[in-house]
Protein backbone atom coordinates (compact mmCIF):
# COMPACT_ATOMS: atom_id res chain seq x y z
CA UNK A 1 0.00 0.00 0.00
CA UNK A 2 1.06 3.99 -0.56
CA UNK A 3 1.85 5.40 2.52
CA UNK A 4 1.36 9.02 0.76
CA UNK A 5 -2.05 9.82 0.89
CA UNK A 6 -2.15 12.40 -1.49
CA UNK A 7 -0.97 9.75 -4.24
CA UNK A 8 -3.60 7.07 -5.30
CA UNK A 9 -3.09 4.21 -8.39
CA UNK A 10 -5.06 4.41 -11.29
CA UNK A 11 -5.84 1.55 -13.26
CA UNK A 12 -7.50 1.58 -16.98
CA UNK A 13 -8.36 -2.21 -17.83
CA UNK A 14 -10.19 -2.81 -21.38
CA UNK A 15 -10.83 -5.77 -23.05
CA UNK A 16 -11.13 -6.77 -26.48
CA UNK A 17 -13.42 -10.46 -27.01
CA UNK A 18 -14.32 -11.26 -30.66
CA UNK A 19 -16.19 -14.57 -30.50
CA UNK A 20 -18.48 -16.49 -32.78
CA UNK A 21 -21.17 -19.01 -32.16
CA UNK A 22 -24.01 -21.02 -33.50
CA UNK A 23 -26.31 -18.97 -30.83
CA UNK A 24 -25.93 -15.69 -28.59
CA UNK A 25 -26.23 -18.30 -25.12
CA UNK A 26 -22.89 -20.21 -26.24
CA UNK A 27 -21.30 -17.42 -26.90
CA UNK A 28 -22.36 -15.40 -23.87
CA UNK A 29 -20.81 -18.26 -22.04
CA UNK A 30 -17.62 -18.04 -23.48
CA UNK A 31 -17.01 -14.51 -23.18
CA UNK A 32 -18.41 -15.26 -19.23
CA UNK A 33 -15.64 -17.77 -19.16
CA UNK A 34 -13.11 -15.70 -20.45
CA UNK A 35 -13.56 -12.74 -18.59
CA UNK A 36 -13.51 -15.00 -15.38
CA UNK A 37 -9.81 -16.47 -15.98
CA UNK A 38 -8.73 -12.57 -17.17
CA UNK A 39 -10.20 -11.59 -13.29
CA UNK A 40 -7.96 -14.53 -11.95
CA UNK A 41 -5.33 -13.06 -14.26
CA UNK A 42 -5.82 -9.92 -12.76
CA UNK A 43 -6.74 -10.80 -8.55
CA UNK A 44 -2.93 -12.50 -8.98
CA UNK A 45 -1.17 -9.61 -10.43
CA UNK A 46 -0.29 -11.02 -13.62
CA UNK A 47 -0.08 -7.30 -15.52
CA UNK A 48 2.55 -4.82 -14.64
CA UNK A 49 2.33 -1.40 -15.56
CA UNK A 50 1.23 -0.16 -19.28
CA UNK A 51 1.02 -3.30 -21.24
CA UNK A 52 -1.08 -5.46 -24.20
CA UNK A 53 -1.99 -9.08 -23.17
CA UNK A 54 -3.43 -11.57 -25.48
CA UNK A 55 -6.49 -13.54 -24.89
CA UNK A 56 -6.73 -16.84 -26.19
CA UNK A 57 -9.90 -19.76 -25.93
CA UNK A 58 -9.43 -23.22 -24.61
CA UNK A 59 -7.74 -24.40 -27.74
CA UNK A 60 -4.94 -21.59 -27.68
CA UNK A 61 -6.39 -19.51 -30.68
CA UNK A 62 -6.47 -15.54 -30.16
CA UNK A 63 -9.76 -14.33 -29.63
CA UNK A 64 -9.00 -10.67 -28.36
CA UNK A 65 -6.79 -8.91 -26.03
CA UNK A 66 -6.22 -6.93 -23.20
CA UNK A 67 -4.93 -3.38 -22.35
CA UNK A 68 -3.43 -2.55 -18.84
CA UNK A 69 -1.94 0.71 -17.75
CA UNK A 70 -1.48 1.52 -13.83
CA UNK A 71 -0.61 4.83 -13.21
CA UNK A 72 -0.19 7.02 -9.71
CA UNK A 73 -2.46 10.09 -9.66
CA UNK A 74 -2.17 12.85 -7.23
CA UNK A 75 -5.25 13.92 -5.39
CA UNK A 76 -6.31 17.57 -5.79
Amino acid sequence: MNDNHDVVTALRFDVELSLIGPIPALVNRKAAALLSMIAVRLGRWRFEGSEFADVNDENGKSVGEIYVNYANVIRQ
